[in-house]
């Protein structure tokens, strides 16, 4: 066509030919006149194509001062492969990677200022981005600096915390762990203020006292959360408060420990720029402070990502009553309202809670040690695995098992530990199993049951594990299957049946019988209880429970069985009662503090530990004791001496923390007093 005389002519495949001439050329070296060195690789290419698409290449290339020599451009923070993708792109404008170096494509794009390129991986790495991948996506996001990119892992992150928390990404994080002690009538702000007063604390603790971050995270912080909504330090209140008398018919709280020093060089206001009091918000020159994300887990109970002085890490808060009035007031009681107390005498202290409220999780004594692991929250299953410390009264985390199980039972043979069975909450009931090796950490897969079975009750006797009863895959019906696992030939094989289906059961072993107690054969709660002898291979009815049960906890002391808690058909239970072997039968103890279906209970030296389970209302994180009465104190951790008066305020504090029977000792000796 040739419009006002004109020739006018549009060859479509020029482009697409000349680009692909061009691509050919440089790979075979002809009219190049740059070469890129990329950590001892040489690449050639032409320098008028790579300027056209590189602006940090074009600002090299203009500055050169013959612009008809070779040019010599030298990384060696790239990845050869990843610039040779950048290259095809620069000559075809098509890009190719493997999705295993889209990240090392992106790191080379932004050194080469190639912003189009760079979105294109971003959009690429969020579309792949998964509850087990986001925590590692937003390392290199921060790592490149791509605030576009990082806004929406952060978005993600936050809709998908909780699921987040059980991968074993989360687990390593460095995390943070505050105990927030409340006033009276006191309650902890909504999430936002509260995470901004925490890292308000944490600066102050940094900039203010000298600490490390490393130092803070090194063992739980004790805080206070005073009437006038200020978070302070818990050396304020920690066990340094005595009991002093004033006047004839008051005493006083008076403060007994110095501000906490150390050896640290204190920093000036001065020298950071921004604090002007001592209840300023600090801001790092050089780090970054963020709320990344948070979630209120339980009541009192917080979970939270952040970035601390330029550290990802987790934050772990749990709020509670405090043992002892505000350090910033001196409360006055009446005389009358003491009592006395022997100054070799000792106060217990409540225990701390688990990190997660867990239901139908495993527990098992090892090493002097309380293991809890799995078990369902917000009906999610968890993988992770805490071990409680009782002289320390500390909680930490151990390798998380390989697979998110509830409903199971685990077992110490050998000196590892076992899980079998249960369910991960999305599929049928599993027959697959792990063992704990405490020596690496770690856990490796058993050979699996030859049936799936889940709310199963596993034992160890005689250096084989037992697993008994249990539910179908199908249903709810329960089981008499009964199989043994041998650890020294790997093989799993039957034993004799049960005399009743059952499921939800609570098993043990005792003088070298192993019991299986309670539990449903469909939804019928059963109080019939059997014994099982390895010598003859036969399983034995012997006296009933008082009361029917299923979702007990056992565990054995002083040669005799107490069983706990359960669902009794109507509701979750707290009664427990004791088996006499001796007398072949049952009696009713005091009831724990709290009613608890499918939680933990196993003993741990002399002292019976119940943890978790489910209350009727929420899923639980808190502990109890039995040693000689049930108890949420540590029978371990005491305070310390204690002379003259103790104020009874301090004591009914404890009381509101514990109720139950352990308690109506010291209040008749309160009204007694």
């Amino acid at each position: 066509m040739i419009p006002n005389g004109y020739l006018m002519f549009e060859d479509e495949n020029f482009i697409e030919s000349s680009v692909a001439k061009l691509n050919a050329l440089r790979k075979s070296g002809q009219f190049c006149d740059v070469r890129l060195q990329v950590c001892g690789h040489e690449m050639l290419a032409h320098r008028a194509v790579l300027a056209c698409c590189s602006p940090y290449l074009f600002e090299i290339f203009n500055s050169d001062s013959d612009p008809h020599r070779v040019s010599h451009v030298k990384f060696d923070d790239l990845n050869p492969e990843a610039v040779e993708v950048l290259l095809n792109y620069a000559y075809t404008a098509q890009l190719k990677a493997d999705k295993e170096l889209v990240k090392d494509v992106y790191s080379a794009a932004k050194k080469l200022k190639m912003d189009r390129v760079k979105q294109v991986c971003g959009d690429y790495l969020l579309s792949r981005m998964d509850v087990t991948s986001c925590i590692s996506y937003r390392n290199f996001a921060s790592c490149m600096g791509d605030s576009r990119l990082l806004n929406k892992v952060d978005a993600y992150i936050q809709e998908h915390l909780l699921q987040i928390s059980e991968e074993e990404e989360f687990l390593k994080l460095p995390r943070l762990k505050l105990e927030v002690m409340l006033e009276d009538n006191v309650c902890l702000p909504s999430n936002g203020k509260l995470y901004t007063k925490v890292i308000n604390w944490v600066q102050r603790s940094i900039w203010e006292n000298g600490d490390s971050l490393e130092e803070l995270m090194e063992e739980v912080q004790t805080l206070y959360y005073s009437a006038d909504h200020k978070l302070l330090d818990g050396n304020l209140l920690d066990g340094q408060a005595e009991v002093f008398g004033s006047d004839d018919d008051h005493i006083q709280f008076v403060q007994k420990k110095p501000p906490r020093e150390n050896g640290h060089k204190q920093i000036s206001s001065s020298s950071i720029g921004c604090l002007s009091s001592p209840n300023a918000t600090v801001q790092s020159p050089k780090h970054e402070w963020k709320i990344v994300a948070s979630e209120k887990t339980s009541n009192n109970t917080y979970l939270c990502l952040a970035v601390l002085d330029g550290i990802f890490c987790v934050i772990f808060l749990h709020g509670r009553n405090s043992p002892q009035s505000s350090p910033t007031s001196t409360p006055k009681l009446t005389k009358s309202l003491s009592f006395e107390m022997q100054p070799d005498e000792l106060i217990e202290k409540p225990m701390s809670p688990m990190q997660y409220a867990r239901s139908g999780l495993g527990t098992a004594e090892m090493n002097g040690k309380l293991i809890a692991a799995g078990g369902y929250n917000r009906e999610e299953c968890l993988r992770t695995v805490e071990c409680y410390d009782p002289h320390t009264d500390h909680w930490s985390f151990l390798a998380p098992m390989r697979t998110p199980r509830a409903r199971f039972q685990m077992a110490v043979l050998m000196g590892q530990l076992y899980v079998v069975g249960g369910s991960n909450g999305h599929s049928d009931d599993l027959s697959c199993g792990e063992m704990y090796d405490p020596n690496i950490d770690d856990w490796t897969p058993v050979p699996e049951l030859r049936t799936n079975r889940c709310n199963a009750g596993v034992c160890a006797l005689n250096g084989k594990l037992y697993i008994v009863g249990g539910s179908d895959p199908y249903g709810q019906k329960g089981l008499k299957n009964c199989d043994v696992f041998d650890p020294i030939t790997k093989l799993w094989t039957s034993c004799a049946p049960l005399n009743i289906r059952r499921h939800q059961s609570a098993v043990c072993e005792l003088g070298g019988y192993l019991y299986i107690i309670g539990g449903a054969e469909s939804w019928n709660c059963l109080n019939t209880v059997e014994r099982y002898n390895p010598e003859n291979n036969t399983w034995t009815l012997i006296a009933s429970m008082n009361v029917a049960r299923r979702g007990a906890g056992v565990a054995v002391l002083g040669g005799k069985l107490f069983v706990g808690g359960g669902f009794d058909g109507s509701h979750a239970i707290s009664c427990v009662e004791m088996y006499d072997p001796a007398r072949n039968e049952w009696r009713m103890m005091g009831n724990m503090t709290s009613p608890r279906s499918n939680a933990g209970i196993t003993t741990v030296g002399n002292t019976i530990y119940a943890v978790g389970g489910f209350d009727g209302n929420e899923f639980l994180n808190t502990v109890e004791v039995y040693n000689l009465e049930w108890s949420c104190l540590n029978p371990f951790l005491r305070s310390g001496h204690v002379s003259g008066h103790i104020s009874i305020f301090t004591v009914e504090r404890m009381l509101m923390l514990c109720p139950g029977p352990s308690s109506k000792g010291l209040k008749v000796a309160l009204a007694s007093s």
